[in-house]
């Protein structure tokens, strides 16, 4: 089986990741592999097109491939809350939470990423047409089915000047920080932003319809392979270092533990009927989502008593 992450050297997607690292998965009986797809849409229409079992990636993304929510399901939450920064140039000498920073901006964003910045600026009061933000993909990630790992693309381009800020991934944001090129001015998982953001998207394990109807153990396999690596990392943040070594390069793997020790308040496999009335709302503001969908047609909630474990 195959599981799909849009960004692999990323804490976003890391619970995904580490469930087959380190063993998670094997334990429930479940041959699974990791494969990096970039972007997040087409993760979700490769799992469509029955070339990928389950996607580890942004909740609201699946309506890429599945209008309107008709044949997939969220299995369960990777950890809670809309999990992008917006990181800055730091010679801007910006402050947190001040968004006037980004009029007459250009920041780098990955497809279907960038919706949460956009109805964010919009709940700000900032119209980005009016302010002129420029809101587009970073040079240097390619969306053409390349290998790309958006978070650390972004934070090499704003060092090397080519845009001046980004919105993307805890790893991206943590090495603009530590190089000294950029400064973090939203962390909507931790507060800055309106407060409706944060339930705007989750990271979530998703997987088809087809898959929960034909193979119901299987589903239930892997909520249960997924909730132990969220305790097992818990319990031993610093195992996140051992899957850091075998995947990332030095750098980012030196800095995953630490990461992942900031997520854990956030590390809760449940999705709450609050958090699906949120992100249908905006799904519908900007546009991907038309009607307004029962929870039982977004969440396979027949597997809900598995999310505490």
């Amino acid at each position: 089986m195959k599981l799909a992450v849009p960004d692999l050297v990323s804490n976003s997607y890391f619970p995904a990741a580490a469930a087959v690292e380190l063993g998670f998965f094997a334990a429930e009986g479940l041959d699974v592999s990791l494969e990096l797809i970039f972007p997040v849409d087409r993760a979700y229409r490769e799992m469509r097109d029955c070339n990928i079992d389950f996607v580890g990636g942004s909740a609201h993304s699946a309506l890429a491939a599945f209008p309107e929510w008709e044949g997939a399901k969220l299995l369960c939450a990777q950890a809670q809350g809309m999990y992008w920064f917006l990181v800055m140039r730091a010679d801007l000498d910006v402050r947190r939470g001040d968004l006037d920073i980004i009029k007459g901006r250009k920041i780098g964003a990955a497809p279907w990423v960038e919706m949460g910045l956009r109805r964010l600026l919009i709940d700000a009061g900032i119209d980005s047409e009016r302010d002129k933000v420029t809101i587009a993909p970073v040079p240097g990630a390619a969306t053409d089915g390349g290998i790309v790992n958006f978070g650390m693309t972004a934070a090499r381009v704003l060092e090397a000047g080519l845009i001046d800020g980004f919105w993307a991934n805890g790893m991206g944001a943590e090495m603009a920080v530590c190089r000294g090129v950029g400064t973090v001015v939203l962390d909507v998982r931790r507060g800055d932003g309106p407060k409706s953001c944060f339930n705007y998207t989750m990271s979530a394990l998703a997987t088809t319809d087809r898959l929960i109807r034909h193979s119901p153990e299987v589903a239930a396999a892997a909520v249960r392979a997924l909730v132990k690596t969220q305790k097992a990392l818990k319990a031993d943040p610093e195992r996140a270092s051992e899957v850091g070594r075998r995947l990332f390069p030095p750098d980012a793997a030196a800095l995953i533990a630490e990461l992942v020790q900031r997520d854990l308040p956030y590390y809760d496999a449940s999705i709450s009927h609050e958090f699906v009335g949120g992100m249908n709302a905006f799904c519908r503001d900007i546009g991907i989502l038309q009607s307004d969908p029962p929870y039982e047609r977004v969440v396979a909630a027949q597997f809900a008593d598995l999310w505490r474990g």
